[in-house]
């Protein structure tokens, strides 16, 4: 199958992009799980100041160069873990004709597409049927699916509902002084038990202190993501030794 005709996926970026790279720890096993690529700069340039020049005119093409370019740099840093990437659902077009691209760097590249996780964001108002159309072609594909910043925008539960991702993301306004907070914490117990029934996993994002790891890990939280294990290193991937020294050192 080619890339659809329907939208302009396969035109140039009219500027150039790279990549930051943020480890996911398995601290129970004290291993990195996977690297989830955020987009900036060529120069270094933050996030937002590369998605404030998104728009309806490049987005298809944005999203494309994105999942393309984080698959070329983690090949070229030899990762070796699972690349987590972010995609824009209103980006997607058609969901098999949208994933050609991906398919062809995957190869290119020799990243193994059982490697990749497609993360989506809550905080982008779509269609609950087209997330669903989009994950359930994905995963038919071979690659994982994440819901990301899950408990915070306009899915949740309602789209856990519809359809189980391999990996939900929680959204760091939950962890955020978990240990002092008894309302976040039997809502973590609830995700957690459902999580388990239905064979997801889940991973706690946003992780800043001593006290919110600690609490996590004590729950049986195994998946974390935050600046007290790591934060993302420009064109560079963490090792399991960095994360490590920077838990022990704080």
């Amino acid at each position: 199958m080619r890339p659809c005709d329907s939208c302009d996926c396969d035109a140039p970026l009219e500027f150039s992009i790279a990549m930051a790279f943020q480890p996911i720890v398995d601290v129970e096993n004290e291993t990195i799980f996977a690297h989830e690529a955020l987009v900036r700069g060529e120069n270094g340039e933050g996030a937002w100041e590369i998605l404030s020049r998104v728009n309806e005119n490049n987005r298809y093409s944005f999203d494309q160069t994105c999942r393309t370019t984080a698959i070329r740099i983690a090949s070229e840093l030899g990762c070796q873990q699972r690349l987590s990437i972010n995609f824009l659902p209103n980006a997607v077009y058609e969901p098999e004709a949208c994933l050609q691209f991906t398919l062809k760097a995957a190869k290119k590249y020799n990243f193994p597409r059982e490697k990749i996780i497609f993360e989506v964001t809550e905080h982008e108002r779509v269609d609950s049927e087209k997330i669903v159309d989009i994950f359930r072609t994905y995963q038919n594909k071979g690659f994982l699916t994440a819901i990301d910043d899950f408990g915070e925008g306009f899915a949740g539960l309602n789209l856990l509902a519809q359809f189980q991702p391999d990996i939900i993301k929680l959204d760091m306004q939950l962890i955020r002084n978990i240990h002092n907070d008894k309302a976040k914490q039997a809502i973590l117990k609830g995700i957690l038990l459902t999580s388990e029934l239905l064979e997801i996993t889940v991973l706690g994002e946003g992780v800043e202190t001593r006290e919110e790891f600690d609490y996590l890990k004590d729950q049986g939280l195994r998946y974390m993501q935050g600046y007290f294990l790591a934060r993302p290193q420009f064109m560079q991937l963490a090792t399991i030794e960095d994360v490590l020294k920077n838990i022990y050192d704080h």
